[in-house]
């Protein structure tokens, strides 16, 4: 049997079934028409062999991994334009899987784990995204304008050994955000942001927000990016962190809702969905019952209605030693404190990941402001509020979160009038972008927002 080196890409359609399901006939001409006007003619282009095709996917063979990389960059721009004129709902979005590996031919087909490792790439890849290995990425260096983000080793089903794993970074929507200033009813200075383009969603602030430096992390960037591929995001660093005013006297409910009225009346806003994660869900929860005509969606992710201090008394305790040793902790070089709480955010992360988080902890709040957020967001309680919301609410949270309990979320969800609530795979608080979580949460938020 003949072998050699080949770079592989295989592809497929993201919730291919669910297209189906809405309307067979029309996803099948919707693909076929892709196909012929764009991707087969960017294989072509970039001397790619279609091995074989399975319904809604394909397996290509490349001679070079820059050629297959920039045709699949190439394929999934041009589909980000078809797909802007189509609703949310009806978007074919294909995941891509690149690797670079040794190859079997038999007659016109290939094996190997050359192949089997793209084909778990393109598995795990989000939509609308490209996953390549670290032998395809090592390839690419210095040879295409994009950059590769790296999301540390995966283990891919009956892949016997871990393979490291890259994102690549093309998006052809434009993320250059538009940083602002107004000023709260009391005089603080409040940063506010918009990016992307499409209609609005607004974000409501909540624990350790930086506008700038969310964007260079790993642990938010890949959520905004996707809430601003099809919207006109618009976000706020809240008073006492970011770059807003940090030497603040109030730090309460009553002010993060003032705060978030000023930041959407400043912008001229009149109608819009708004999005809460974390301690945001309360704010939004808040906002949503004094202001029901000014919200079209109200989406909750990760959140709770009562806060930490009054769940139990253990919890209690454990949130008031927290706050103790943030004030001594929290500003320090050893990032040994900031590492015990960013294992409770996040403790399936890598350690590029939890180390981008210990720092943007320090870069975006004082100790002080840290130990008096978490005292505060520990005594939330809107549950008397949750009745009086009346718009459209959708509920989503980690099954194992360590910070904020699933049933902390079912709760929120139960108190408010037919608000939908689902459970998500994970245990992370911020699910990560090689998450299942991931792709699960912009495709619920993209059918909420379409209906």
């Amino acid at each position: 049997m003949e072998r050699r080196l080949a770079a592989i890409v295989a592809a497929d359609v993201a919730g291919y079934s669910r297209l189906m399901g809405i309307d067979e006939e029309g996803t099948l001409a919707q693909l076929k028409g892709h196909r012929q006007a764009l991707v087969d003619p960017k294989i072509e282009e970039h001397r790619g062999r279609i091995v074989k095709t399975t319904g809604d996917g394909m397996l290509v063979e490349f001679a070079s991994v820059v050629d297959a990389v920039r045709c699949a960059v190439e394929v999934q721009r041009g589909m980000s334009e078809r797909n802007a004129r189509l609703s949310v709902d009806r978007r074919i979005e294909f995941r891509v899987g690149i690797n670079l590996g040794d190859i079997i031919i038999d007659d016109d087909d290939i094996y190997g784990d050359g192949v089997n490792i793209a084909a778990r790439l393109e598995g795990i890849a989000e939509p609308g995204g490209i996953f390549i290995s670290r032998q395809a990425r090592d390839h690419l260096l210095e040879k295409l304008s994009f950059t590769c983000e790296k999301l540390g080793l995966r283990n891919l089903k009956n892949i016997a050994k871990p393979v490291e794993v890259y994102s690549v970074n093309f998006g052809s929507v434009s993320m250059t955000q538009e940083i602002k200033y107004c000023r709260a009813r009391d005089g603080v200075r409040l940063a506010y942001a918009t990016v992307g383009q499409g209609s609005p969603l607004v974000k409501t602030a909540n624990w350790l927000n930086h506008l700038e430096y969310d964007w260079e992390s790993p642990i938010w960037h890949h959520l905004l990016e996707g809430l601003a591929r099809n919207h006109t995001l618009v976000r706020y660093d809240a008073r006492g962190n970011g770059l807003s005013d940090w030497d603040v006297d109030e730090l309460s409910l009553e002010a993060w809702v003032s705060d978030l009225e000023t930041v959407v009346d400043t912008i001229g806003m009149e109608r819009f969905p708004l999005l809460g994660v974390s301690q945001g869900c309360a704010i939004s929860v808040a906002y949503a019952a004094r202001h029901p005509e000014r919200l079209s969606h109200l989406i909750l992710y990760g959140g709770f209605a009562l806060g930490g201090h009054k769940r139990s008394p253990a919890e209690q305790e454990k949130r008031k030693a927290m706050g103790t040793l943030m004030r001594l902790g929290w500003g320090m070089d050893d990032p040994a404190f900031r590492q015990m709480f960013t294992s409770q955010f996040i403790p399936e992360a890598t350690k590029e990941q939890a180390d981008w988080f210990n720092d943007l902890q320090r870069k975006t709040t004082s100790p002080e402001i840290a130990a008096r957020y978490l005292d505060v967001v520990g005594n939330f309680d809107v549950r008397e509020l949750l009745p009086r919301v009346q718009v459209p609410t959708l509920v989503m949270h980690v099954r194992d979160d360590l910070i904020a309990p699933i049933d902390a979320g079912r709760k929120m969800a139960a108190g408010i009038p037919g608000a939908h609530f689902i459970a998500l795979p994970g245990r992370n608080h911020l699910f990560l972008k090689q998450e299942p979580a991931a792709a699960r949460f912009f495709e619920e938020i993209n059918l909420f927002l379409s209906k």
